[in-house]
């Protein structure tokens, strides 16, 4: 072994992780291929050996047990990823509908918080200054709600009594009264 690989092979050891290729001292890119698969980069190999000029489409697609038409589909396929790849990418957050809509969200809790205490602020400086409270504002049906009545406690009444004449029957050990049927 040389000693100019021995001194290039701890460089290219000690490159960092990462999809980045940064170029080492002899100017050959450290490309981190680690997560593309064996097909992917013979692929891309035999592809970049096409637009150097050390091969021919012809004998590309041959390697790659390929017809020449699919050769020539795939490797404009890989172009177009290679211009959207250098396309500038934005500065800071990137804004999807995802993040707006939970930027919205946050922003609605905090204005119900905000709401609810204003109202209660208001509530205590009604009972301060001797203020009754405002009536509830009637909803946009048009008709304000009928209040409900409420039924009778005569009802548990009745039901209480049904249970008392229920105990006070088994003791005796005559049947009980039917519901609702009065003595």
């Amino acid at each position: 072994m040389s000693t100019a690989a021995t001194r290039e092979a701890p460089t290219a050891a000690a490159a960092p992780a990462g999809p980045t290729a940064k170029a080492t001292r002899d100017g050959t890119p450290r490309l981190q291929a680690g997560g593309a698969s064996r097909e992917a980069r013979q692929l891309a190999a035999a592809i970049l050996e096409v637009l150097a000029g050390v091969r021919t489409p012809a004998e590309a697609a041959q390697q790659l047990a390929m017809s020449l038409t699919r050769y020539y589909i795939v490797e404009g396929r890989a172009l177009h990823g290679l211009v959207a790849a250098c396309e500038p990418r934005p500065h800071g957050r990137v804004r999807t509908p995802a993040s707006d809509l939970a930027r919205l969200q946050r922003e609605c809790e905090q204005l119900r918080r905000q709401c609810a205490r204003q109202q209660a602020l208001l509530r205590v400086a009604e009972r301060t200054i001797g203020l009754s409270p405002a009536p509830p504002a009637a909803k946009a049906g048009g008709a304000p709600p009928r209040k409900r009545r409420r039924k009778p406690t005569a009802r548990a009444l009745k039901a209480a009594g049904v249970l008392r004449d229920g105990d006070a029957a088994e003791a005796v050990g005559a049947p009980p009264p039917a519901p609702g049927v009065s003595s």
